[in-house]
């Protein structure tokens, strides 16, 4: 079975012996507790998948690769909208109001960065500074209108977010999207392009 793998895809299964002899100790540490790694934008061969390791410390940032073979589990950001919060005590108000923010919203969404990581690992890694990391699936033009709606109700909640669009060919931030009038910063497998319009 081919994997369909995108950014923000947190996958398990990467072992220390797919790393670099000169990884970091703080890397093969994360990798021998079990922890997942998220799959990154880039190109790589068709038998490995370009992902990034986080540790404790917002400055512990390791890009690598794996193997696709290595891969024993796959999470993706939309998935993580279905956990029980009652588990996440410490996240709950926050959650709940993401939650009411987003269900006007009939698109797909999900977690990323530490949020995600902590409602798929259980591991704390959200602090009160940590800023929310969402994705929203966007195959279809994002109408700019929408956009700048849906960020003035994260502003009003007080909560400070960064949202994610996950267009067919790259990633591109929301509060670009609403407030740019010219071309806008698409981030590809194959590097960052500025475009007038990302999903053509």
């Amino acid at each position: 079975m081919k994997l369909e793998l995108e950014a923000h895809d947190l996958l398990w299964g990467m072992t220390v012996s797919c790393l670099a002899d000169d990884a970091p100790l703080w890397v093969k540490e994360v990798l021998l507790r079990g922890d997942p790694v998220v799959v990154r934008r880039a190109i790589t061969s068709v038998d490995q998948v370009v992902v990034g390791v986080r540790g404790q410390f917002r400055h512990q940032r390791y890009a690598t690769q794996m193997p696709r073979s290595a891969i024993t589990r796959q999470l993706k950001p939309e998935a993580l909208t279905q956990v029980n919060t009652s588990h996440f005590k410490h996240l709950a108000e926050r959650l709940q109001s993401i939650s009411n923010i987003m269900k006007s919203f009939s698109g797909c969404w999900g977690y990323t960065g530490s949020f995600g990581f902590e409602l798929a690992t259980g591991i704390e890694t959200v602090t009160q500074h940590s800023d929310i990391d969402l994705l929203i699936r966007a195959e279809q033009p994002f109408a700019k209108k929408q956009a700048t709606a849906l960020l003035e109700n994260f502003q009003q909640a007080g909560l400070n977010v960064d949202i994610q669009l996950q267009l067919p060919k790259g990633g591109l931030a929301l509060k670009e999207w609403a407030g740019n009038r010219g071309k806008v910063l698409l981030k590809r497998p194959d590097g960052a392009v500025l475009v007038e319009n990302p999903w053509n």
